[in-house]
């Protein structure tokens, strides 16, 4: 039995149980392989039918992370068996994806989903590093904590990929502008910024963590989802951080953000971060480095991802993102841009293009065409949301 995950049923004092899931893989951070998603996966589905189970933790014993994303290493080597490492491919068919990231993608979007979907309370301690696949186990929980620690980011731009695990979905609510900003630039964020753009529900000290656990093992949880939501929602409250979205580094950006937003090209948006006076401001010049440096097919992807999710269900998105990371998986960015930050580290990555204008609509069109007609696509049995 893999120790990558370690489950527990803590009683509490009512005799209900709290199922903890506790992620532990620490020399990659947490990050997700296919065991640790499908440990998961089947526990949580476990959990979902035991009554005897009021609510579910997601947890890790990090200090310094929740969850650092997920296994793009194993991914690498699983593309560079199927292309020849600096090869871009446009013409890649499906039969192209190594099955391995095939079968790692879908079964990660159907834990994101049931957690979205999860009809138990789901409470997610989020310490430290939350980022990529990280995020796409705490976005959709019904309770998400972050600690005045916690660093939260979807830095796809830098690896050549996009801001997958439900991105089309989270990111296209937010406040005007921040969704695409985060996805172009790949810009870490505070607490105060998660909880401003709605990715975080309750900021904790992390000191506070065991007394709050104790509160829900004092608890008198019943076999009511609602009312187990509300319970959870006050316990969450009374070991609550004030909050001031002034401290919010998106919060103080907001008008910068919603102009830039009002751009009609990716290369237009690009520019004119790059002529913002970041002077004395670190976290806005991080984002402009970030550009210079990113992926000018992801920087396009965003824009397209988050217009094309803006009006689909939680269920499509999912759907549409799996076509499109089984599509970065064939291209040869992904794999370059992987190689360029893990594998090689001499972070020069040779992107397909040089500049966002220099994609093509058409070449951004097919990373949206599915391979599969819509009853044998792999998340065809998901519905709703």
């Amino acid at each position: 039995m893999s120790n990558f995950v370690l489950f527990q049923e803590s009683k509490c004092q009512n005799g209900k149980l709290v199922g903890i899931a506790t992620l532990n893989n620490p020399k990659a951070l947490n990050a997700l392989n296919t065991e640790m998603v499908e440990l998961l996966l089947n526990k949580l589905k476990q959990w979902q039918g035991d009554s005897r189970v009021a609510l579910v933790i997601l947890q890790s014993d990090l200090q310094k992370a929740f969850c650092a994303g997920g296994d793009v290493v194993s991914m690498y080597h699983a593309m560079t068996s199927k292309n020849e490492q600096g090869k871009f491919n446009k013409d890649a068919t499906y039969h192209d994806i190594p099955p391995e990231i095939q079968h790692f993608f879908t079964q990660e979007y159907r834990l994101d989903y049931l957690i979205h979907t999860y009809s138990k309370p789901v409470l997610v301690w989020g310490q430290g590093i939350i980022m990529g696949g990280g995020l796409g186990l705490s976005s959709g929980a019904s309770h998400r904590i972050v600690t005045p620690r916690s660093r939260i980011a979807m830095p796809e731009v830098s690896i050549g990929l996009y801001p997958d695990v439900g991105g089309s979905w989270f990111l296209n609510k937010m406040p005007q502008g921040c969704g695409m900003f985060l996805g172009i630039t790949g810009a870490s964020v505070t607490a105060d910024d998660a909880l401003y753009v709605g990715l975080a529900d309750f900021k904790v000290d992390n000191d506070q963590k065991d007394a709050l656990y104790d509160s829900i093992l004092e608890a008198n949880w019943q076999d009511d989802d609602e009312y187990n939501h509300d319970q959870l929602t006050l316990l969450c409250e009374a070991h609550s951080l004030d909050i001031e979205a002034s401290d919010s580094n998106i919060y103080r950006h907001q008008s910068l953000l919603s102009e830039l937003n009002q751009l009609e090209s990716v290369q237009g948006y690009c520019d004119a971060l790059l002529t913002v006076d970041a002077e004395g401001d670190k976290w806005l010049e991080k984002a402009q480095e970030a550009v210079k440096y990113g992926s000018p097919i992801t920087m396009n992807l965003v824009k397209q991802q988050l217009i094309r999710g803006r009006d689909l269900s939680l269920a499509e998105c999912f759907k549409m993102e799996l076509v499109i990371s089984c599509r970065c998986a064939t291209f040869g960015e992904f794999q370059e841009g992987v190689r360029a930050l893990l594998i090689d580290k001499d972070n020069n990555p040779n992107w397909w293009a040089k500049r966002p204008e220099d994609v093509s609509e058409a070449i951004i069109d097919s990373f949206f065409v599915s391979p599969w007609a819509e009853d044998q696509h792999p998340l065809s049995n998901i519905k709703g949301g």
